[in-house]
């Protein structure tokens, strides 16, 4: 992999990660783009003890172009894009409209390849893993910003989620505290670990898990599985079988396994439905442990953490989507209407 960090028209970073050792980046940005300038503010909930981003800049952000017109595409001609070279494998840069900045943290754009019309499931396993390298390359730098205490890794995919560029990408959010669903994490992990006198309840779930019947698909590094309360009709979770805290955990073996095992899982996710149905939409999200001290959490440290990603679609049967009503939004008490169980057996009768 080679890495080449550049600067946009209005100071923004942006890093090119190639296959290629002797590929050159010097395009310049040529649009007359003035200094980013965002309004992005953190308020804690004193009531629920969590944070929410106030971020009224992002109002104006780019909304569904036309693929002519596609900010993430390739610089061609007379088109500029965010990308100022004609081509690239995978590129970072910080958003344009961020939900964090400054002191607030940071949020940046990663495109998976420079196909307007592909996506993550039909890359070839070296660019999967070349995003993978960018997701870990990307989690050691931003990890020493003052201002940052936990990095997450995501793709939404599909405008069901809410995606408002067609173009493959997804982003990574480095947050200036521990966001509220790793805190409880933690917290469920340090009960567990004095009640049990040290067991890992990481550890312990993906022991159950591999003997049970939730079992999507196995390789020698890595397992999915659907887990027994999944919250969403069709959720996966993949871990790498020798617990990590973050993607700068893992080791050789575990990332030139994860390409072929990753794509093969977003593969099946696509055919859940059937044929002729529209690309499944997702959220893929890694779940990593934060950088800051843990002190609140007793007894436990960022060793401790299982690196995983979470897998799921709001899509809950063909035409219909999973909505968060009264019960999830009012009192974030989900009801499933897929048994994790079907959803386990659904993702293993679609295996290519």
């Amino acid at each position: 992999m080679k890495k080449t960090s550049t600067r946009l028209a209005d100071g923004r970073e942006l890093i090119y990660y190639d296959l290629r050792d002797d590929t050159v980046r010097d395009a310049v940005d040529r649009r007359p783009l003035e200094r980013t300038v965002t309004t992005s503010e953190v308020r804690r909930d004193v009531l629920l003890g969590d944070s929410v981003a106030i971020a009224s800049h992002r109002q104006g952000r780019i909304y569904h172009p036309p693929v002519d017109q596609c900010p993430l595409c390739p610089t061609t001609g007379d088109r500029l894009s965010e990308i100022p070279d004609s081509s690239y494998d995978v590129v970072v840069f910080e958003n344009r409209f961020p939900s964090l900045a400054g002191d607030s943290g940071r949020c940046e754009v990663v495109c998976f390849t420079s196909d307007h019309d592909a996506s993550f499931a039909s890359l070839t396993e070296e660019q999967a893993a070349l995003v993978l390298d960018a997701w870990t390359d990307r989690t050691s730098e931003l990890s020493h910003l003052p201002s940052v205490e936990q990095v997450f890794c995501f793709e939404n995919r599909g405008e069901e989620i809410g995606v408002t560029l067609g173009h493959p990408h997804g982003q990574i959010y480095a947050y200036p505290f521990t966001t509220p669903r790793t805190a409880l994490m933690l917290r469920s992990l340090a009960a567990h670990k004095e009640a049990t006198g040290g067991e890992n309840l990481f550890d312990a779930v993906l022991e159950r898990e591999l003997a049970g019947e939730r079992v999507v698909l196995e390789g020698e590094h890595w397992a999915a599985f659907v887990p027994y309360s999944a919250h969403w009709p069709y959720e996966v979770h993949l871990y790498p079988k020798r617990r990590v805290p973050d993607l700068l955990g893992l080791d050789e073996a575990a990332r030139t396994e994860f390409p072929k095992v990753y794509l093969e899982l977003l593969r099946r996710f696509d055919r859940i439905f059937g044929e002729g149905e529209p690309p499944t939409p997702y959220i893929a999200a890694w779940h990593q442990a934060p950088f800051g001290t843990l002190e609140e959490f007793e007894g436990v440290s960022r060793d401790d953490f299982a690196l995983h990603l979470e897998l799921f679609t709001i899509r809950r049967t063909s035409g219909k989507l999973k909505f968060l009503a009264g019960s999830e939004s009012g009192m974030s008490v989900f009801i499933n209407d897929v048994p994790p169980e079907f959803a386990a057996q659904r993702l293993r009768e679609v295996a290519s």
